[in-house]
């Protein structure tokens, strides 16, 4: 465990895991070049602490996606690391069920980018029998997430279908973390919308077809057909089965898919003719739509990496390395003291916008992105505000 005395003798380290391989490299390093930012415009420092930063990558090849081999190898590392003070991850919530209980057995403090799943935080709808209290051996909570959770994205998504003019509804999900919980709250707030779940399903992300799956569903004749799931577990094949065999349903994904992976055919995504009949939420707003200190970050970083449009998930990266910045000049060097700060954070103004942590560790951020994909792109619709 990390003394305050021999922390002030030694750099400390921030280390990261992300999939920097496959279908949301992008994106993951988006969030590493924004962390980077945030570090070097801080000089390398914390106060008068020294900050080292390790980007670990917990996707592989062979896998496409993140695996838990990885996770548990990158986790394990912080941990024993003395100089280890935070830790940025996962990308996906699947791997965060990995790794919090590694991390919180030696108190490490870690901040999510990007994990939406319920049961990471909370028990109730969207969670599984067990959590979140296994995730946390110690008993204290040590985790803390920027992105809403999926309580909002589902809300968010059931309050676009209503929208959109849809009353019957089919859901389906690839059996992960993160794809079942959202399934769940979907389907829960559509039925209090008044909308009526025809089906609700997980899929088989090994199927090649699908075609058993599509009679199904088009058994229950719905007008709107979502998917909660990741892009490497099948999601491109499905859109694809689905777009054949139900030419006149309206279709909408979940955060999972906003990858390049996903929507760019040449990056094996979706064929543009289905692309178009695609509706994303994801909780990365447009550029526009943050507040003046977070465009002025993404200008920043386009100049620093010479990027003419930074992928948003930057600011994620960005406000993920400042927060722990902040919290070490504030309180100093210890693990410890820096969770009682994260979690007493509060109407704290940011590239994200202004929000706190709830006693859960949830970020108080409400809105939810809209897109459309046109051009093997995502294209803002709108900023959704989950009822």
């Amino acid at each position: 465990m990390l003394t305050a005395e021999a922390a002030h003798a030694q750099r400390l380290t921030v280390y990261s895991s992300l999939p920097l391989t496959g279908a949301t490299r992008p994106q993951a390093l988006a969030i590493v070049q924004g962390a980077r930012l945030a570090l070097e415009e801080a000089g390398g420092q914390a106060g008068p602490h020294a900050i080292r930063y390790v980007s670990l990558d917990d996707a592989t090849a062979r896998a496409g996606t993140w695996t838990p081999e990885r996770t548990s190898r990158n986790a394990r590392r912080a941990a024993i690391d003395d100089t280890t003070i935070a830790y940025i991850g996962e990308f996906n919530s699947g791997a965060s069920a990995i790794s919090i209980p590694i991390l919180n057995e030696t108190g490490i403090p870690q901040i999510s980018p990007s994990n939406a799943a319920v049961g990471l935080t909370r028990s109730g709808p969207g969670s599984d029998l067990g959590e979140p209290e296994k995730y946390y051996p110690t008993g204290r909570r040590t985790y803390f997430r920027l992105a809403p959770g999926d309580r909002v994205q589902g809300a968010a998504l059931a309050a676009v279908m209503r929208d959109r003019g849809c009353r019957r509804i089919a859901i389906l999900h690839d059996g992960e973390v993160f794809g079942a919980g959202v399934a769940a709250l979907v389907r829960r707030r559509a039925l209090r919308l008044g909308l009526r779940v025809v089906r609700s399903s997980e899929i088989d992300p090994r199927t090649r077809t699908f075609r058993r799956l599509i009679r199904r569903v088009r058994g229950g004749r719905p007008g709107c057909v979502a998917f909660s799931g990741i892009t490497a577990n099948g999601a491109v094949r499905l859109f694809r089965a689905l777009a054949r065999g139900m030419p006149r349903a309206q279709l909408f994904g979940t955060d999972g898919l906003a990858d390049f992976g996903f929507f760019d055919p040449r990056e094996g995504g979706v064929p543009r003719r289905v692309g178009r009949r695609i509706s994303l939420t994801s909780y990365p707003l447009a550029p526009d739509a943050y507040p003046d200190a977070g465009r002025a970050v993404l200008d920043r970083y386009a100049t620093r990496y010479d990027e003419r449009f930074p992928d948003p998930y930057a600011l994620h990266g960005y406000e993920a390395m400042r927060l722990v910045l902040d919290g070490v000049a504030a309180v100093g060097p210890g693990r410890s003291a820096l969770i009682d700060w994260l979690r007493a954070v509060r109407d704290r103004p940011s590239v994200l916008g202004t929000y706190g942590f709830d006693r859960f560790g949830d970020a108080t951020l409400r809105d939810y992105g809209l897109y459309r994909i046109r051009n093997r792109t995502l294209d803002w619709v709108g900023a959704v505000r989950a009822p």
